[in-house]
């Protein structure tokens, strides 16, 4: 058995506008596969899977798949990966598209992560944070509207494919969104393991891997993670896609088994996509008398997923009263209440209330960042 990995940032004549409209509108998925599909609360806590959707079958010079039958949310992270016979990178570009006719640009920016090949078969994953301008998954049916991703090659192929995949709750940041990645391949004639490496992952993370293979065998998924999609044609051609949220910072293995009983290759790539920045108290308030100023200064910096200060956040984070135990009148805060971050770290250094009261809380908020409140305190000498 031979295998490699990469590490870090490694990098058909087109369809007819009728067979593209009818694979992105009519949901034809792949042949002998009936397409599932998830969806997420906008807005609802964390990192979770949205929509989905993937074909195999593809021949020209476009792999294209829409999100059927209903689009993602803006704001959301797209995953997509592209599956080729050959062995080099002919993606030129990956690009979006409204499926009206003619087609209508929709101009978000998909970014390599990772391009891996062996055995004359190829995979490419690309990302995209912080979708807009299309309808919203919130519109209902959308008719011709239908959010499609597409990769243009530079030269025509046949039995392509993608799977596409988009998640609520990841940092919209596309700096700070991407986290670890490698890809991995391997070739044998018995069942092997395909593993594409072992990455970290901070709290709230998602944990994306695909694999996919030119054997036409059972395939068994990576313990923990729940499956996105998994495709398979005759050419032979197999590809499925999984993803983990972390409850906790660590690292993640994520592993398949291939039964092959001939020659064949898999290919296998995992990526880690970040939640929001959290904000943090790391001075809280204290116990103060009404109308004093709270010494020492209420400070909250800003971490990422690994509990790491960020130094590079210089953004506004605003402070309020979270619960208001004013003993015979609502407290009311003053002081100077929105700060502009040094070195990711606010510092609120003229606050105070003034009315007594018993476990008072301050929150603070900043844009594209989880909030969060700080511990109970009073008002007064109690």
């Amino acid at each position: 058995m031979m295998s490699t990995r990469t590490t870090g940032a490694s990098v058909l004549t087109a369809l007819a506008i009728a067979l593209v409209a009818a694979d992105c509108s009519d949901g034809v998925g792949p042949r002998g596969q009936v397409p599932r599909f998830a969806s997420a609360a906008a807005g609802a806590a964390g990192v979770a899977l949205d929509q989905f959707d993937g074909t195999l079958g593809e021949s020209g010079t476009l792999l294209i798949k829409g999100f059927n039958p209903t689009n993602p949310h803006r704001g959301d992270a797209i995953i997509a990966t592209f599956f080729w016979p050959g062995s080099t990178n002919i993606i030129d570009s990956v690009t979006d598209v409204l499926t009206t006719n003619p087609f209508s640009s929709v101009g978000n920016t998909y970014t390599l992560v990772d391009y891996v090949t062996a055995g004359g078969i190829s995979m490419a994953t690309y990302v995209a944070t912080n979708v807009q301008n299309f309808p919203d998954a919130w519109g209902g049916q959308l008719g011709d509207s239908i959010l499609a991703v597409r990769a243009n090659l530079s030269q025509p192929v046949s039995d392509g494919g993608v799977l596409i995949s988009a998640y609520s709750g990841v940092n919209v940041i596309a700096a700070q969104a991407l986290g670890a990645h490698l890809s991995a391949w391997g070739s044998d004639s018995a069942p092997a393991t395909a593993d594409p490496g072992t990455i970290p992952v901070g709290v709230g993370a998602l944990t994306y891997g695909v694999t996919r293979s030119n054997g036409f065998v059972g395939l068994s998924g990576p313990g923990a993670f729940h499956d996105i999609l998994t495709m398979s044609d005759t050419s032979p051609m197999k590809a499925d896609g999984e993803y983990l949220v972390s409850a906790s910072a660590g690292t993640v293995d994520p592993q398949w088994t291939w039964y092959f009983n001939a020659p064949s290759t898999w290919l296998a790539t995992v990526l880690a996509l970040n939640p929001p920045l959290h904000l943090v108290f790391t001075v809280q308030p204290t116990t103060t008398l009404p109308l004093m100023t709270i010494q020492p200064a209420v400070q909250v910096t800003a971490t990422d997923a690994f509990g790491n200060a960020v130094t590079s956040f210089s953004g506004p984070v605003t402070i309020a009263i979270g619960h208001n135990s004013g003993l015979l009148l609502p407290g009311t805060l003053s002081g100077t209440k929105t700060v502009t971050a040094v070195n990711g770290v606010a510092t609120f250094a003229d606050l105070s209330i003034d009315q007594p009261g018993n476990a008072y809380t301050l929150t603070v908020t900043a844009s594209n960042m989880t909030g969060a409140e700080s511990a109970a305190f009073n008002i007064g000498a109690f």
